[in-house]
């Protein structure tokens, strides 16, 4: 049949079933999720009128400064990703392609996905709790520590509300502020122990600690790399394992001990 076709007419013939199997394949859904920056909550503020924090049983101090949580939006567990998307998500540096299934846990809906995220933020409070009376070596029978942040899961805010319940009961131990009155950002989860563990999407969420006005970003050790990626200008990595390597840290900027304070 071809062989009657003049070459052009030909190989216009042989391009079609291409061309058709590239437009199926750019329209086809592909197993990844799209982020870039999410907001941030200050947990030294408020959230919807009420307080991040809410400490009964010990003094509370009152702060200046600020300790951003941040976080990464990303496209829902069911929202189809076609080439398009990613092909533009790849070369954007505020946006990241991610396999879904390291986004989202595979064979959920969208309820149950949501109401996993909720039970891993209030596992995260519950240890931020217990790491930070423990660093402080108060009784959490006595000292009675309520977390409240709306709409936000996932377990990666731990560290910051640790810091947060530092700094409303102790500060930097000499009467003034953990924050030294700056804006600090961060990401991590933490343990009851204190250990800071490692989160996804650090790349954006430091983007979305500038944007917001923060100066230093604390963040786990083993993700300095992808923090350096794609770094915004003026904003200070300070590298963290522990609650205690944190406080340590930010203690030592707040009192201008700025040599005394790794980076990454």
């Amino acid at each position: 049949m071809l062989s009657s076709l003049s070459r052009p007419r030909a190989l216009a013939v042989c391009a079609l079933p291409v061309a058709a199997l590239f437009a199926v394949v750019g329209l086809a859904p592909l197993p990844y999720a799209i982020a870039q920056p999410g907001s941030t909550a200050d947990v030294l503020g408020k959230d919807k009128g009420r307080e991040v924090i809410t400490i009964t049983g010990a003094p509370v101090r009152d702060t200046e400064g600020r300790l951003l949580m941040t976080t990464i939006v990303a496209t829902g567990p069911s929202t189809d990703v076609d080439l398009g998307d990613v092909t533009d998500a790849w070369f954007r540096t505020d946006r990241a392609v991610l396999p879904h299934d390291s986004v989202y846990p595979s064979g959920k809906s969208d309820a149950e996905i949501e109401k996993h995220n909720l039970g891993q933020m209030k596992e995260s409070q519950d240890a931020a709790t217990l790491a930070a009376l423990g660093y402080l070596k108060m009784d959490p029978e006595k000292v009675k520590v309520t977390l409240h942040l709306a709409d936000i899961g996932g377990p990666s805010a731990g560290l910051l509300f640790s810091l947060g319940i530092v700094d409303k009961l102790s500060g930097d131990g000499d009467g003034g502020d953990l924050t030294g009155g700056r804006t600090v950002a961060g990401t991590g989860t933490i343990e009851a122990d204190g250990e800071v563990g490692a989160v996804g999407g650090v790349s954006l969420k430091t983007q979305a600690a500038a944007r917001d006005g923060a100066t230093i970003f604390l963040v786990p050790k083993d993700e300095c790399s992808d923090a350096e990626a794609e770094l915004p200008k003026g904003l200070r990595l300070v590298p963290v394992t522990a609650l205690s390597d944190a406080v340590t840290s930010l203690r030592a900027l707040a009192q201008g001990q700025e040599a005394k304070v790794p980076t990454c």
